[in-house]
């Protein structure tokens, strides 16, 4: 892969059919795609990294309030990721988003809403469904909210990190045209070259995202502050994928609404993520940090 990048100039772009890649491992009997193993890999290491994070001093919760969380915020991103999208990216003409609607699918289940191995989950939708799991845990356990979302946004990244390689690996959710030295042709696009967008979302809404929240929490004290990390994710998160909108290829059935709008759908729902991460920040700084021990000073 590195020597095709290195040899590609705009004039020769990177054709993705020629990195070799396959969307999963082949076990004979079926095929064990990447896309699942990325969901499975950022919830377990979420619950590891979680499990380690608990034994430093100032910890909101027991191990089984993870072990709780780790479940709902699973059953959250799958039925928030869905809906999520069915609301947002699947607009009928009637106004009625069409996966509510649409029965005519084959096999042995016809809604469209339910067939998840059609592809369709919205992000926006996953982190809402995550948000909904960590109020519900919270209101049962009695536990501060914030804290607990502290707690749960600083692995998060690596989940975001893991699925938009999975989305390259696909050679799904491409970029728009673009004369880069490393632009790519996708099969399952056309015969232009384009940003692979799918990588500058990993590195930023992932990677750069995953270091500076490992290093706020690991190397300062910003743990001790109710909201501040929570609210640093939600604001990097905001800006990271509002600035790869700008370079991913909006979906084919809103194109039209980000050519009226002059944004597309991700970024409009990035609007709020960044105000709000904005408003937490700000009160998070302004709020007299805990003593070591999880307890406010007097």
């Amino acid at each position: 892969m590195l020597s095709l990048l290195a040899a590609s100039s705009a004039a020769d772009p990177i054709y993705w059919s020629d990195l070799g890649l396959r969307p999963g491992i082949e076990l004979g009997f079926f095929t064990l795609r990447y896309y699942s193993l990325a969901y499975l890999f950022g919830i377990f290491f979420a619950w590891w990294h979680t499990s380690r994070m608990l034994r430093e001093p100032g910890a909101p919760m027991a191990q089984r309030h993870a072990d709780d969380l780790v479940f709902y915020c699973t059953l959250g991103v799958i039925l928030g990721g869905r809906l999520g999208y069915a609301m947002f990216y699947t607009g009928g003409e009637t106004g009625i988003p069409s996966a509510f609607t649409d029965f005519s699918g084959d096999g042995f289940i016809s809604w469209k809403l339910l067939r998840l191995w059609d592809g369709g989950m919205a992000f926006h939708g996953g982190l809402a469904g995550v948000a909904a799991a960590m109020i519900y845990v919270a209101w049962r356990d009695k536990l501060n909210f914030l804290r607990v979302a502290d707690y749960v946004a600083v692995s998060v990244p690596m989940g975001m990190l893991l699925g938009r390689l999975a989305n390259f690996i696909n050679g799904e959710l491409w970029g728009r045209p673009a004369d880069v030295p490393w632009a790519m042709v996708f099969p399952g696009a056309d015969e232009l070259a384009r940003h692979p967008s799918q990588l500058y979302q990993a590195g930023l809404e992932g990677l750069a995202l995953l270091i500076v929240m490992l290093l706020l929490f690991w190397k300062t004290r910003a743990r001790y502050r109710p909201g501040l990390l929570v609210g640093v994710f939600t604001l990097g998160m905001g800006i990271a994928r509002f600035v790869n909108e700008f370079f991913r290829q909006p979906d084919a059935q809103l194109a039209d609404f980000a050519a009226r709008t002059g944004l597309s759908m991700g970024q409009w729902l990035s609007i709020p993520l960044i105000l709000i991460g904005l408003i937490v920040v700000f009160f998070a700084l302004r709020t007299k940090p805990l003593a070591s021990g999880g307890v406010a000073p007097a």
